[in-house]
């Protein structure tokens, strides 16, 4: 193991046992800032206990939240737009064992999360999955391939179950979630 790589995992096991568990927005979102090398928009919050598989690899817009102990996988790439609301527990992964055309069984694919998503607790979003703008994802739903603007999907895996029509998909809908221990 090279010098490197041992920093790496030192930094990353920081995060995830000491760092997450910080009761200060403003500790974490250093950390994760200058450390992790994650771009954290304006008023947005990670709450306590979220866990990630590498550094880099996070952008998140202003004003979105990301609730506690969420896992977040960033080796493919996790794009969040603005004012989305990720519930507690959810999975984002951007890696699978899937063969590819290389024939490797390896493979890292980005997760885009549109502007103004919400995602319903222990869902899971699985990777190249695409969540359009508006969209809703039930709670525990494992969501397989992409969600178009403006839809409710649920299930497992998670499946079409209405159009949405949301009040909130416009430039002026902000909102600022911070707990004070969280």
């Amino acid at each position: 193991m090279t010098i490197n790589s041992f920093l790496s995992e030192l930094r990353l096991y920081f995060c995830n046992e000491w760092i997450n568990k910080v009761p200060s927005h403003a500790i974490r979102n250093f950390y994760y800032k200058h450390f992790m090398g994650f771009e954290i928009g304006q008023h947005s919050t990670i709450l306590m206990r979220c866990s990630f598989d590498c550094a880099r690899g996070l952008k998140l817009g202003k004003y979105a939240v990301i609730n506690a102990r969420c896992r977040i996988d960033t080796r493919g790439g996790v794009t969040i737009g603005q004012s989305v609301s990720i519930s507690s527990d959810v999975i984002i992964l951007t890696a699978d064992h899937e063969k590819n055309e290389e024939g490797k069984y390896d493979r890292e694919l980005p997760v885009v999360i549109e502007d103004f998503v919400w995602i319903g607790t222990r869902a899971m979003i699985l990777p190249g999955v695409t969540i359009g703008k508006g969209a809703k994802i039930a709670a525990g739903a494992v969501v397989t391939r992409d969600v178009p603007p403006l839809t409710l999907y649920g299930g497992v895996p998670a499946k079409f179950i209405r159009n949405e029509v949301d009040q909130f998909c416009e430039n002026t809908y902000t909102r600022i979630y911070k707990r004070l221990f969280q």
